[in-house]
């Protein structure tokens, strides 16, 4: 059974703050929606937003979480008034569903963009599903990210060859023995349960971060953090 990301008091500001966040950045300040979306996600707001940190869930209204991450991309803070819409735009409707599916399905929203979960793939999705139930959406999206997952041990086979290393020279570097890292790749081997220190030193060789090489379980964890 998948387990929410955050408690459910938090979703209904996190799926309003995070479209305003779009609505915001994209039609008043002008930015590509994409452009945002890989903003909030490089920037670390993306994981304090999904891993439940109230201060970006609920302590910040949309617009003030979009200077945030416009602020921590280039060091500059837009000064654009944010408008007073009645209506729900397309860019707010896209970051309003992303939250509850983010939510929902307790996956990281990198790796939902890495799945295939873009912002334009969202706003593709607006005219046909933005009146429908939203769990309609969340029906959608399973099948968009379910072909983007890859098999089993993927994850690690493609950062491995992303930094050029063979197995072998990854097995040398890292200390983990060159079968356990075939192991690892073929999906015969949980990389899941792996030892913690076998996955720093695999994500140190390949400079990633250890929650890179995990296998997506949809579990992305229920504690709030602080902001560190």
């Amino acid at each position: 059974m998948t387990m929410n990301a955050y408690d459910e008091m938090y979703l209904d500001d996190a799926m309003n703050n995070l479209g305003d966040m779009f609505d915001y950045a994209i039609n008043d300040c002008g930015y590509d929606g994409d452009d945002i979306y890989d903003r909030f996600i490089v920037s670390g707001l993306a994981d304090l937003f999904g891993k439940g940190n109230p201060k970006y869930l609920a302590g910040l209204s949309g617009p003030e979480l979009a200077s945030e991450l416009i602020y921590r991309t280039s060091r500059m803070r837009p000064e654009v008034v944010p408008s007073e819409n009645v209506e729900k735009s397309p860019e707010f409707w896209v970051g309003w569903v992303l939250a509850y599916y983010q939510w929902s399905s307790g996956h990281r929203f990198s790796d939902l963009h890495r799945y295939g979960l873009t912002f334009d793939c969202v706003l593709q999705l607006y005219s046909t599903l933005h009146e429908a139930d939203i769990t309609k959406f969340a029906d959608v999206a399973d099948k968009i990210t379910a072909k983007g997952m890859g098999p089993k041990g993927s994850r690690l086979r493609a950062l491995r060859k992303q930094c050029g290393v063979t197995q072998r020279s990854l097995a040398e570097r890292s200390g983990v023995s060159l079968r356990m890292i075939q192991l690892y790749e073929q999906g015969r081997q949980d990389i899941n349960k792996a030892q913690a220190i076998s996955l720093v030193r695999i994500a140190r060789v390949l400079g990633c971060d250890v929650l890179d090489l995990l296998e997506p379980t949809g579990l992305y964890g229920k504690a709030l953090i602080d902001d560190g």
